[in-house]
């Protein structure tokens, strides 16, 4: 029942009606019996809209494409690894001792891609080799970082792979250089898998046995053919879903305190993943 006192969260981007995020948040408020309502909104300007945000007295708010790097400009105070990364998805607003309501920006791309990762492997002994260069890359590649893994970078455009791997001071690996490659893990940055090139792959997938776990943050399709042609391989494999999932648990907890109900996420994610693709 939503009234006088629920308590107001949401994600801004544009597009927006893509996003899985509302079915994923409002699933857990209800589970934990907590008054909030997470909701889209695409901002015409984004400067109006979080004024907006701030004046509504939103409590947390996630930040999509393509206002992850432009938003920092309005916030107060950004955690020091979103500062790294260059880019916020998670704003938190608080009042401070004055009244004054405050917003803090931080970065849950990177602990979601961690936490998933790290259910098949110990980051800290661990080489992850980054399929990419864009932002999801850079935010994968300072998290995997923070972790203690070493980390290798390949991107189709090398201009940008190298771009990259000298942000990250990581190795980058060329288009020839990939045979020879062996890490730990793989991960999928890139958009390769997703409508309307579903059959298609970011790597020879010849190479992936090289890779005893293969990541894909594509998650629509949820058996993307790289983790198809993965599992053939006998590599163990993660979904987008889980980098999704792990990366709204920790806002969750940021907004609300409480422990984040990871299944009940999970299930709400497949289950709006399911009803759209029907």
């Amino acid at each position: 029942m939503i009234n006088g006192q629920t308590q107001l969260f949401g994600i801004i981007g544009n597009p927006v009606e893509h996003s899985l995020s509302p079915a994923m948040h409002n699933a857990a408020f209800a589970h934990l019996g907590l008054n909030g309502v997470y909701i889209p909104m695409r901002p015409a300007d984004l400067g109006d809209g979080f004024r907006g945000l701030k004046s509504l007295g939103f409590v947390g708010v996630s930040v999509t494409v393509p206002f992850k790097v432009a938003v920092m400009d309005y916030i107060d105070e950004v955690d020091p690894v979103a500062r790294k990364i260059g880019a916020v998805n998670t704003l938190l607003f608080r009042r401070d001792q004055d009244g004054q309501n405050r917003c803090l920006g931080y970065n849950t791309d990177w602990l979601g891609s961690n936490q998933a990762l790290a259910e098949a492997l110990d980051l800290a002994t661990s080489t992850v080799l980054i399929i990419g260069a864009g932002g999801a890359a850079r935010a994968v590649g300072f998290g995997l970082i923070e972790a203690g893994a070493r980390v290798l970078v390949t991107n189709r455009t090398e201009s940008k792979g190298r771009d990259l791997a000298r942000q990250l001071n990581c190795p980058f690996l060329s288009a020839h250089e990939l045979p020879t490659a062996q890490a730990d893990a793989l991960i999928n940055t890139t958009s390769v898998g997703m409508a309307p090139k579903k059959e298609a792959v970011p790597i020879d997938p010849a190479l992936l046995a090289r890779f005893p776990v293969v990541m894909d943050i594509v998650y629509a399709p949820l058996s993307t053919r790289l983790l198809v042609e993965a599992k053939q391989r006998g590599c163990r494999t993660i979904d987008g879903l889980k980098m999704l999932q792990y990366q709204g648990a920790a806002q969750f907890i940021l907004w609300t305190g409480r422990e984040a109900p990871h299944a009940v996420m999970r299930q709400a994610l497949l289950e709006e993943l399911r009803s759209r693709q029907s």
